[in-house]
């Protein structure tokens, strides 16, 4: 008999990626290519769309071909992404109008300024359980209908953009949208990208129409919405296309929900922190969707098919792995891997903080107008202290979070599964674990946005049976557990809240 596997298409901010998992969870197959950042202006950040589907389609083929996999030999195929990254395309060309406008990106800016002045903050947190923030996909989807290349259309006038949306010839979608659309001709998003747009009701479940009309958004441009993994599927692959085989796609996730699924974190009360360009901490609430005091967002955490919707509370931090590449490009360090061993040299950061809100900030302070800032420095001040600085960041940013966390759900935290590229340096690990005080668990795949989302598209065509035997999968790596004096790190992490506020507010309409 000819063995079998799941596939996930994980398409991340930096590149995309193709892994297939065989019935134990295991990475039988991987490819990875990288695509262009585009910055035309300070805070704007675009990627091509184009260039991403290319990318799809040649790691899916080059993990296949390279571990001798025929496309056959998928069940399924699972597809994650980078969540609220926002595009719009031509129905009758498939193109896009417009380079797509990244989760990053913050030109809009000031239309979310103009929505907080109109009081509409609290009715976008209470329908979507968002905060008001240009982060998000809805003032990005306007932007684009508004600002969008007539030109990339083809045989459209410059007023038509908008007149075409209405007529469903213009469509909107995240990522997962535009890559299920391309594998398999049909316009579907499913729940937890859905509920990152601040379109979407997270309670009604639907569309919500006064959303709409607040950012001009045509209804008829919106994709259906499913369940994360769906027995229904949502179409299937091509077989006169580049795999040249009917392959179902059968699930998918926002990437920092399939890291929540792919930690089986199937059960509220349940938590990761996912640490990649930026990092993601989510807690499953069960059937309740918990209303933040705290600065937290209320979020849809996954959905499977004729099952209730399980909710999650979610802080998210904009900076984190970033804020390492930014000591590559200031050539501080010629590889993330030298940063344990820079931290370790010196025996402390020497007083010297570094707030990276190169984006603003996110959870809990969510300051569109926070900027990047470094204080603490003396002429004695290395590299190694803002290096270290720099890992310690991120140690502080996750624990503003975990105490919000705490407080939303009445929750106590006693262990905190972690995944991510940054999860591999042991030196930062230690240090979460002492700064928040709690057990740090990082296990053997840790993948696991990618195995999320080939978790929910075999769960749907019946390639694994339940949840539970997902469990067994589950495997620790390291555990690390706190050595650090708890009133210690309690004082490091006072003076971190004194940074932070140095750093709110610094961007004006002259200094973006």
């Amino acid at each position: 008999m000819t063995d079998t596997y799941v596939g996930a298409v994980d398409q991340g901010t930096t590149g995309t990626r193709f892994m297939v998992f065989d019935h134990s969870g295991q990475v039988v197959a991987n490819a990875y290519e990288k695509h262009e950042q585009i910055y035309p202006e300070p805070g704007w950040v675009e990627h091509d769309p184009m260039e991403i589907w290319e990318n799809t389609k040649s790691v899916i083929t080059s993990a296949l071909g390279q571990a001798g996999i025929s496309p056959d030999q998928l069940e399924a195929i699972g597809v994650t992404n980078q969540r609220e990254t926002t595009l719009l395309w031509d129905a009758e060309s498939g193109k896009p109008v417009h380079n797509a406008l990244v989760w990053q990106d913050r030109r809009t800016t000031s239309r979310v300024e103009q929505l907080e002045e109109d009081g509409m903050v609290d009715t976008i947190r209470e329908k979507t359980g968002l905060e008001a923030d240009a982060y998000f996909s809805a003032t990005k989807a306007e932007w684009l209908l508004e600002n969008a290349d007539p030109i990339k259309m083809e045989r459209t006038r410059p007023s038509d953009i908008q007149d075409r949306a209405a007529e469903g010839e213009v469509l909107f979608g995240t990522i997962d949208t535009w890559l299920i659309y391309n594998l398999t001709g049909n316009h579907i998003t499913e729940v937890t990208n859905a509920s990152r747009t601040m379109l979407y009701n997270i309670h009604d479940l639907e569309w919500d129409d006064e959303l709409l009309e607040e950012f001009d958004v045509s209804r008829e441009m919106l994709p259906e919405v499913r369940p994360s993994s769906d027995e229904d599927t949502y179409g299937t692959t091509d077989p006169d296309g580049f795999l040249e085989a009917e392959i179902p796609v059968a699930g998918a996730l926002g990437d920092q929900q399939a890291a929540l699924f792919g930690q089986t974190c199937f059960d509220a009360g349940e938590a990761k922190n996912t640490y990649g360009t930026g990092s993601f901490f989510l807690m499953n609430t069960g059937e309740e969707a918990v209303e933040s005091e705290h600065g937290l967002l209320t979020t849809i955490g996954f959905q499977r098919s004729g099952e209730p919707v399980q909710y999650a509370l979610e802080g998210a931090i904009f900076i984190t792995g970033a804020a390492i590449e930014w000591l590559e490009d200031m050539t501080l360090i010629d590889d993330p891997a030298e940063t344990a061993e820079l931290a370790r040299s010196v025996d402390s950061t020497d007083g010297v903080y570094f707030v990276p809100a190169f984006t603003g900030l996110g959870a809990p302070h969510w300051d569109q107008r926070a900027r990047g800032t470094i204080v603490g420095m003396t002429r004695g001040t290395r590299k190694e202290h803002v290096v270290r600085a720099t890992l310690e960041s991120i140690a502080y940013q996750t624990r503003d979070v975990a105490e919000a966390m705490e407080a939303d759900s009445g929750i106590e935290m006693q262990d905190l599964k972690v995944d991510g590229g940054a999860v591999k340096n042991n030196y930062l690990c230690q240090l979460q674990s002492d700064i928040i005080g709690s057990e740090i668990s990082r296990p053997v795949v840790d993948e696991t946005t990618a195995l999320g989302s080939a978790y929910a598209a075999g769960l749907a065509v019946g390639y694994w049976g339940d949840v539970e035997g997902l469990r067994d999968n589950w495997q620790v790596d390291r555990e690390f557990t706190p050595e650090m004096d708890p009133e210690k790190a309690d004082r490091m992490y006072s003076r971190w809240s004194d940074a932070v506020e140095r750093s709110l507010g610094w961007a004006t309409d002259g200094g973006d």
